[in-house]
């Protein structure tokens, strides 16, 4: 898992790097680098952090 991902805490704002379709997304859980995250157009994701490095939004 990235350095960032492993920062991931539930509540928090994400993005998808490549998928600007699915809006922002909320972490539901970080358990050994696999992330749930709640996507406002796609719905409940689980994404793997040692692929794909999502973006934190600080400020929505």
């Amino acid at each position: 898992m990235t350095d960032m991902n492993s920062l991931l805490e539930p509540g928090m704002l994400v993005r998808h790097p490549s998928r600007d379709d699915w809006g922002t997304g909320q972490v539901q859980s970080n358990i050994r680098g696999r992330i749930t995250v709640n996507f406002e157009h796609c719905g409940k994701v689980v994404i793997d952090g040692e692929r794909i490095d999502l973006i934190p939004i600080f400020d929505p």
